[in-house]
């Protein structure tokens, strides 16, 4: 084990991955906290799989597998759907959580035709094309992992610069309302964001379970705080650190898409999270329930020893 981690940090090309993917788990860990807050984590899901046509498309018209066309192409195609959610929502009776299944199952199927289609064109451009359903970070040339941090990066930053105005249209949008925000065009500013980041982790983790690079970081450091702030910086770290072991396992074993296991990696720390926060988890709401039993038990004993005392000393005085 030891000689296979030297080796990873060894190799160039294996060092900038898991740059790559640890800034990618950082990006997508800080915005979903905001997706999280705004209980549109099913949005990601939509996007995601809304991406795929977009992909499909900029391959047809271009020929080539390139990261930076992918992501254009993805994310007129995500921006075409989050509009499809809005109009079926404004337009009609539909709820939100149907437009998004019905948004989401269109596009995935229109992405699923094209990528057939290209599948049986004769292109030998398209080899690996079936990747970005599961995701393979090894995969990735390092003009990709540039993109992909640069992008990231930026992720981060934007969310830095604008968190006072991101908190306030997250928790109370009405209040921001009072305050003279324009809080539409910084929810649109935070769709745009979410778009993003569900683009650029589709190559490594894939279009499937891109959502929950996006999300369950975020869920898990939701267990630790109660500070806004203090979540971000968490769900950013699980994130990178659920990207970074997925891309270590999946390089070590052949034949294992990257997405899967960088979302059951991300899954371990949830389970951790759920079991062993201190004040939410499972293993302390047990301790404080046992607590509570003991209390309640002692008082229990201290009361039903008052009265027995009091009846004896009521008894002798009537003797």
């Amino acid at each position: 084990m030891l000689v296979s981690i030297l080796g990873w940090f060894s190799d160039p090309n294996m060092r900038w991955i898991l740059m790559g993917s640890l800034l990618l788990g950082l990006g997508s860990g800080v915005i979903g906290s905001f997706t999280f807050l705004r209980k549109q984590s099913l949005l990601g899901d939509a996007l995601a799989h809304a991406a795929l046509p977009g992909i499909c498309i900029a391959f047809m018209l271009s020929g080539v597998k390139s990261v930076g066309l992918f992501m254009i192409g993805a994310i007129l195609s995500g921006m075409l759907a989050t509009f499809g959610i809005h109009f079926v929502t404004r337009y009609s009776r539909i709820k939100q959580d149907a437009a998004l299944g019905i948004v989401l199952t269109v596009f995935f199927g229109i992405g699923v035709v094209l990528m057939t289609k290209i599948q049986h064109s004769g292109n030998g451009n398209q080899s690996g094309l079936d990747k970005y359903m599961f995701g393979q970070a090894a995969s990735m040339m390092l003009s990709d992992v540039y993109l992909m941090g640069a992008v990231s990066l930026a992720l981060v930053l934007v969310c830095l610069l604008f968190f006072k105005e991101f908190k306030l249209v997250s928790f109370d949008p009405g209040f921001a309302r009072g305050m003279g925000l324009k809080v539409g065009l910084y929810e649109q500013l935070l769709l745009l964001l979410t778009v993003v980041a569900v683009v650029v982790g589709i190559q490594a983790v894939g279009v499937v379970l891109v959502a929950a690079l996006l999300i369950t970081p975020a869920v898990a450091a939701r267990y630790w705080t109660d500070a806004l702030g203090v979540m971000v910086i968490l769900a950013g770290l699980f994130g990178a650190l659920s990207g970074v072991t997925g891309t270590l396992i999946s390089s070590t074993l052949s034949n294992l898409p990257t997405g899967p296991v960088t979302v059951l990696a991300a899954t371990a720390l949830f389970a951790v999270s759920l079991v062993f926060a201190p004040r939410r988890g499972l293993l302390a709401k047990w301790i404080r329930h046992r607590r509570t039993q003991k209390d309640v038990r002692e008082r229990l004993e201290i009361h039903t020893a008052t009265v027995t005392i009091s009846q004896h000393t009521a008894e002798k005085g009537a003797e």
